[in-house]
């Protein structure tokens, strides 16, 4: 799903928009979801309706780990099924899962460079969600596919999937008057 927000075309009379939005979407993490709603199912479902003669510790056990392992898979998958990102003329702000934690801000006084990444897999970063590499950076990766890659003024990175990252990066590097070709980053 894309939402960009366009006002103008080239040789129109009209303003150019001054906020793009993007977002990248995995599906793939209901599955997970789903598995962490049944261990908390099953741990309800021991709470309620033991049989257990064997004593209330390896119930309580049982009970507590079931349904923390449930919450922790629920919330931890839910938090990166999706990403939003909106660049407006101040800052890139990217937003994750339904209730958009975690959230990053980065001002686009702080950006030096924009980049398209043909191909970020979560391979590359270790797994789904919010990412930190010393060699890399940090990266917010909710599925594989195209992603965006800034380059800030201390000499970090940090790189989002989203869809349509070209048409993001072409923004960004209008907005801060930035040569609209650069180098591209090696493909894992």
């Amino acid at each position: 799903m894309r939402d960009h927000i366009t006002k103008g075309s080239h040789g129109s009379s009209e303003a150019p928009s001054t906020v793009w939005t993007g977002r990248a979407t995995n599906r793939g993490q209901w599955l997970l979801a789903a598995a962490g709603a049944g261990c908390m199912a099953l741990g309800i479902e021991l709470a309620v309706d033991s049989a257990w003669t064997s004593g209330i510790a390896p119930l309580l056990m049982s009970v507590i780990g079931c349904v923390a392992a449930g919450l922790l898979i629920l919330f931890g998958t839910l938090a990166f099924v999706h990403v939003a990102v909106k660049v407006d003329g101040d800052a890139l702000e990217v937003r994750c899962g339904h209730i958009g934690l975690p959230r990053r801000r980065i001002l686009l006084t702080h950006v030096v460079g924009a980049e398209f990444a043909p191909k970020v897999t979560p391979r590359e970063w270790g797994g789904w969600g919010y990412r930190w590499r010393p060699e890399q950076g940090t990266a917010v990766v909710v599925r594989r596919g195209e992603g965006l890659v800034l380059r800030l003024g201390d000499g970090r990175t940090f790189t989002v999937t989203v869809d349509d990252a070209e048409a993001a990066v072409r923004f960004i590097r209008d907005r801060l008057h930035l040569p609209t070709t650069g180098p591209r980053p090696t493909e894992a």
